[in-house]
């Protein structure tokens, strides 16, 4: 783990949650993008040495949207960037960590991302990103 890339912050409106981040707290937008596997919309804030990720779900029934429903706006999960998120989902399968994700999926911006079951780390949910690579020609 290279270190934290983003905090995930569940909302039922990006725009009412933008109004406060950019507005009373000065954080700049980077992005906003629908990721329609992950059922969201999401909004990529500055936060100086992290990201915060705003999360919209796109329905009542995406994970979010069940998020939503059970807990109320909130914390939603802490991502931790990797650099090889195959070898990382590996290791921690050796470790009996308990995964939601067993292989990567596509996240926001592209990244290879995976999920750790909160039973394994104390209650919280935990993603993995292996950021998308660069075509460098």
């Amino acid at each position: 783990m290279k270190k934290i890339d983003h905090i995930a912050i569940a909302v039922p409106s990006l725009e009412e949650a933008l109004s406060y981040y950019e507005q009373a707290l000065g954080l700049t937008r980077l992005s906003i993008e629908v990721v329609e596997e992950q059922g969201v919309r999401v909004a990529k804030l500055d936060a100086g040495n992290t990201h915060i990720e705003l999360l919209e779900p796109l329905s009542s029934e995406s994970p979010v949207g069940k998020f939503l429903s059970q807990r109320g706006p909130g914390l939603h999960h802490i991502c931790f960037a990797v650099d090889n998120i195959n070898a990382e989902l590996c290791s921690l399968k050796e470790k009996t960590v308990r995964l939601i994700d067993n292989e990567p999926k596509i996240g926001a911006g592209g990244a290879k991302i995976a999920f750790v079951h909160p039973k394994s780390t104390g209650g919280v949910l935990m993603e993995l990103s292996e950021p998308q690579t660069k075509d460098i020609h």
